[in-house]
């Protein structure tokens, strides 16, 4: 491979600023940080936070930046490691069509706890995020393409890692270049079918990708020198031909359901079905649901774990059908094992449309047949994931989410406060946004 440093990415990282960025993406960035601050508030209830935070307590002690959800501080490694076990633990966080991953999750931990250690606005930050959102998904197309695997989103996070907390740090274009070389050829090769296959906490491998990023700054920084790095190879500086003329962030799209994004199309191809006909659950004798191949490869089993529950299409499927939706409570594991679920779950089948599986990834399409008990075969439309890309997602839709998602976990007057917060003038500080809804009394 032919290598060419010509600092274009680095000069983009470093030189990128809040108040020449177009409107479009200016709100498109309070969006994204209020999507991943509802994960980072659910994910705070999960048993893989829990285990991030006795890691952090263990190996990266003492500090004083907050963890959203959590009443200790540590000090970067620390809370970014926290975080990163967190920001991906429900599976509601963004993702890019390109690299078939979640990118924003990758980075926002480590991000979000430089972030308040150097005590910048919430323009840097929101300028920051949008850096990383920019080099994970470019770099993640160039490491996809180079090993020709599919990877997931700790692999292309390590990198957007780098990437927003060099800049953080004041590094220089050659200190960044240096980091990104590291982050990018130590990155984890996550392999994301096989978390589809055999749901687990290692899932996207996030919270790898965020310490592998955070030890690469770390060691960069130690003296440690990496050499080029796969944006730099002529085989793929492609992908950098239209950077800050084109978004990627733009491109993202956002998820309604705390569950693996294949699945979403089957819970609202069946939901709005029964609303159609009218029919309720104990109506139904039988439903099969007609999808791309990868789809269908989604676990179907029993969930024992929030893990295996999200990266199911059985189990999300089935609860959307008994209760008419699928959301953070479905999810958590004290939840699992509800017969009315675990009932319908025998009633579904899934099979592969040969048709619907030649539009993937581009799009993610579905139909569902269900067979009543009064012998009616009731046909869905063509279904496709709500909150992709093309229909704009804005602001509201997100705050909606953002409410609708925390409400088992945060009070409504937290709700409002940190949503203000974002809202508000960009001026404000990262600190007092972190510091307030770390406050005790706005946890239930």
């Amino acid at each position: 491979m032919r290598f060419v440093t010509d600092y274009k990415l680095e000069d983009f990282i470093l030189n990128t600023r809040w108040e020449q960025l177009p409107d479009e993406v200016k709100e498109r960035m309070r969006g994204c940080l209020i999507d991943l601050m509802g994960a980072l508030i659910v994910g705070s209830r999960s048993r893989q936070f829990e285990a991030g935070v006795r890691l952090a307590r263990s190996i990266y002690p003492g500090g004083d930046i907050p963890v959203i959800g959590s009443a200790e501080r540590f000090g970067f490694m620390g809370a970014a490691c926290a975080m990163g076990h967190s920001s991906n633990a429900y599976d509601i966080d963004d993702g890019h069509n390109m690299t078939r991953a979640h990118p924003g999750t990758s980075f926002i931990g480590a991000v979000l706890a430089a972030a308040y250690e150097k005590d910048v606005t919430l323009a840097e930050l929101l300028t920051t995020m949008l850096v990383a959102y920019e080099v994970t998904v470019r770099g993640g197309a160039a490491i996809m393409d180079y090993y020709n695997y599919a990877h997931s989103s700790g692999t292309f996070g390590a990198i957007g890692v780098a990437a927003g907390v060099g800049r953080l740090y004041g590094f220089t274009r050659e200190q960044l270049n240096n980091v990104l070389s590291i982050a990018e050829f130590n990155a984890p090769l996550v392999p994301g079918i096989r978390s589809v296959e055999y749901p687990s906490m290692n899932k996207d491998g996030v919270p790898f990708g965020v310490m592998i990023g955070t030890l690469a700054v770390m060691d960069a920084m130690a003296g440690f020198e990496g050499n080029k790095n796969l944006l730099e190879a002529d085989e793929y500086r492609h992908y950098l031909d239209d950077l800050g003329e084109k978004y990627q962030v733009m491109d993202l799209y956002f998820k309604p359901y705390p569950c693996c994004r294949w699945a979403h199309p089957a819970i609202d191809a069946c939901i709005s079905l029964m609303r159609e006909y009218n029919i309720s659950a104990s109506e139904v004798e039988s439903a099969t649901v007609k999808t791309f191949r990868r789809a269908t490869l989604l676990s179907k089993i029993e969930p024992k774990t929030a893990d295996e529950a999200q990266y199911n299409i059985a189990y999300p499927v089935a609860a959307a059908i008994v209760y008419g939706g699928f959301g953070i409570e479905e999810v958590r594991e004290q939840s699992l094992g509800d017969p009315a679920i675990l009932d319908m779950m025998r009633r579904l089948s899934f099979e592969v449309d040969e048709r619907l599986d030649a539009e993937f990834p581009g799009r993610r399409i579905c139909r569902v047949e269900i067979r009543t008990t009064d012998g009616r075969l009731l046909v869905s439309g063509e279904c496709e994931p709500r909150g992709e890309a093309s229909e704009g997602i804005g602001v509201d839709w997100l705050c909606e989410k953002f409410k609708r998602i925390t409400a088992p976990v945060i009070t409504e007057a937290a709700q409002e406060k940190l949503l203000s917060l974002i809202l508000s003038c960009e001026k404000i500080k990262v600190r007092e946004i972190l510091d307030e809804i770390t406050r005790e009394e706005y946890w239930r």
